[in-house]
This record gives C-alpha cells, structure tokens and sequence, in this order.
C-alpha cells in the first residue's frame, strides 16, 4: 500500500511539472500551438521514459529476458494495454479537458478507478467489499470537490463527454489488462512499463501527431534552442518512470482495483508539489485541504481490506486466551 501512495505522490509530481512544461513558449505561442502542445508534451514525455526504461534494464542485466517477453504472447496483451492507456486514454483526457475545461477535467481522470473495478470484478474476479466502493466514491466525491467550479459552461459538451469515456475506458482498461500480464512470472514491473511506453510513444508519433501535423512544430523544439522546455518535460517524464514502476508493482501485489484507488490520492498530493514548486498559495483553502485530506484518506481505506484486518486481530486474541487457559 506504501509502493501504491508513492506511486500516486510521484505522479503528482509528475503533473505539476508537465503543467509548468504546458505554459511555457512556444506552445503558448499561438493557438495552434496550444492545440497540439499536449499531445507534443506526451510523445516526447513517452519517448524520454521509455528510453530511460532500456537504460534501466541494460543496467540491470535484463535486456534478454526484456526482449524475451517482448517476443512472447504476453506482449500482445501489453500493446493492447498500452494502445488503450496512452493514445485512447491520454487523447479522451485531453478532449475533455478541451472541451469541458480543465477543472471538470481532473474529475474526469479520476473516474477510472470505478471503471477498472468494475472490470477487474468482471475479467479478474477481484472481490470489492461493500465498503470500499463506499470509500472509493468518498475519493471520487473529494476530487469532485477539489476541482468544483460553479461557472460551468461548455461549447462541446457533447465531445468533451465522448472524450471522458474515452478516457475513463482506457486507463480503467489499461491497469486491468496489466494485472492479468503482470500474474505471468516472466513479465517483470520493468520489462512490462518498457513496452507500454515505447507503443505508446511510436504511437503517438507515427500515427497521431502525422495526422494533427504536428511534427513540424516538434522538430523546431529541437533546431530553435528550445533547452529548458525539453529539460522540464525529461524531467516530468522521469518522474512519470518512477511512478508507473510503483504502480505497476501495486498492481501485481494487491490487484487492479486496489492500486487505482491509491494511485488516484494524486489528486490531492498535486496541491502540495502546486505550492512547493510555484508558491501559489491561492490553491490553498479550507475546501481544498478538507477535500485533500479525504481524497488520501478514503483512498487508503478503499484498497485496505479492512474485515480481514480486525478478523485476524481476533484470532490472534482467541489464541492468545487459548493458551493461557493451557
């Protein structure tokens, strides 16, 4: 449960400088520019990460067994998760924070956990406890409140809806299809991450920015100096590699729907990378820190299992008496 927190608390961190890399020049240059900004954004962020993930596995010595699942029938099932976490997932994320804004946006992201459960109770059989769907629409119900707007409005309504099933599909999708992969015990965390980040990244750039044309933009961030855009996304993508690495883990340990409930606390850890990285103290109230403090707190108790917590005090206590009555 610590290795799922950590995941979320570094993807937070992950979102807040990918949100710093969005608003610098030239992808506020022009509205073109902030059109295809973040999807430029996520091509390279995939690219760098997975490019640390070779690094990583040639360090470790597991490039053979890396390439050895990359040629087995697993490998199938990771390009089918990575196809609808990164391109469908990502491209509805940003569809419907297009359309609807990007409060309603967050809200948007954080709907996944309900779909993945009710998936991995489907496909995996994982067992849901009455009380942790409770728990987990508590969290949904705090980033609600954390992103709330009251001045609502949208142009695209009905495209930005399309664009939240896209995304809710995807990665709900995604952390199920890994969970059943990562059960074969030659698919490692790393050799599984690796190719979730290459597909996604060659998908992105043989298929989805051709068809934006947005190459030519993504060329000129290379040939027109511009470093300190292309640091901070390297950045947010390493952040990004340690967070998929500890979700990847959480997934494998306590199963798909437990580990998007911890992930999803991102949320409200988010808020603290937001005042530490850009002193904007304006994001702090006492509506966000209630909404923080149950987004992490439900969070928790969504994935815990608590009934077999208290039924394994009890037992210990009645052996306890067992004995002294020996």
């Amino acid at each position: 449960m610590l290795t799922g927190i950590f995941a979320g608390i570094t993807w937070a961190l992950e979102t807040v400088i990918l949100g710093l890399a969005l608003t610098m020049s030239p992808f506020v240059s022009t509205e073109q520019a902030v059109l295809l900004a973040p999807f430029i954004a996520t091509f390279l962020h995939d690219a760098v990460s997975a490019s640390c993930m070779l690094i990583y596995n040639a360090l470790r010595g597991g490039l053979k067994g890396f390439f050895g699942v990359c040629r087995s029938r697993t490998a199938l099932w990771l390009t089918l998760s990575s196809a609808v976490g990164g391109p469908i997932g990502m491209t509805g994320y940003v569809l419907a924070v297009s359309c609807l804004g990007p409060s309603v946006g967050a809200v948007v992201s954080a709907v996944y956990p309900a779909v993945g459960t009710v998936l991995a109770r489907i496909f995996l059989k994982e067992k849901t406890k009455w009380y942790q769907w409770i728990f987990l629409i508590l969290t949904l119900a705090g980033v609600y409140g954390l992103s709330y707007t009251p001045s609502f409005s949208a142009e695209n309504f009905w495209l930005g809806l399309l664009g939240a099933f896209m995304c809710a599909f995807g990665w709900g999708t995604e952390a199920v299809i890994l969970a059943k992969c990562l059960k074969d015990t030659a698919v490692k965390d790393e050799y599984a991450l690796g190719i979730r980040q290459a597909v996604s990244a060659l998908l992105y750039g043989l298929l989805i920015l051709p068809l934006l044309g947005g190459w030519r933009m993504t060329a000129e961030l290379f040939v027109g100096g511009e470093g300190k855009l292309l640091l901070t996304v390297a950045v947010a993508a390493l952040c990004a590699t340690v967070s998929y690495l500890l979700y990847y883990r959480t997934i494998g340990k306590l199963g798909a729907s437990k580990a998007m409930a911890l992930n999803i606390t991102y949320t409200a850890w988010a808020i603290v990378f937001t005042v530490a990285l850009t002193g904007d103290l304006g994001v702090l109230s006492p509506m966000t820190l209630l909404c923080s403090a149950v987004i992490v707190l439900c969070g928790v108790l969504s994935a815990a299992d608590l009934r077999a917590l208290f039924g394994r005090q009890g037992s210990v206590g009645e052996s306890e008496k067992t004995c002294k009555k020996r």
